[in-house]
């Protein structure tokens, strides 16, 4: 079984990502991403980009970007370790609020960790990610 059906499908990855979304607003150590607009959809991109990435259909490479288009969107902003810690802890509180634990628990927020710290790479000021990164999957 995929973890996204081991995580309850779209419907439950979207109000994990709303949740996420609630609690990093309630931290502020972790806010300043969501205190600027976002995209008016913000939570259901991510839900879709989430469920790629847990085996689920390809919902975000079809209507949204390619991995390349995501890593843009995160690119070129510093390397800020106590906000990922931050995101990542909320990360893990919104799993146990919406009822996802057990391994898929685990696993999605282990993909979130390694995820997150990846996006580093673009970390730099003016760095360049190159197109056609490979869709970022969990293992």
């Amino acid at each position: 079984m995929a973890l996204y059906e081991a995580l309850g499908g779209f419907d439950r990855i979207l109000a994990l990502t709303r949740r996420w979304h609630e609690l990093c607003l309630q931290d502020p150590e972790a806010a300043h991403p969501f205190e600027h607009e976002l995209h008016p959809y913000h939570d259901e991109r991510l839900a879709a980009y989430l469920s790629e990435a847990f085996g689920g259909p390809k919902l975000y490479s079809a209507g949204y970007g390619d991995e390349s288009y995501v890593q843009q969107l995160h690119a070129c902003n510093g390397v800020h370790i106590e906000l990922d810690e931050a995101c990542l802890a909320a990360f893990d509180r919104a799993l146990a609020d919406v009822g996802m634990t057990g391994d898929p628990a685990v696993k999605a927020s282990a993909y979130f960790r390694r995820a997150t710290e990846e996006q580093r790479a673009w970390s730099g000021e003016g760095a360049q990610v190159p197109p056609g990164l490979p869709f970022n999957y969990a293992h």
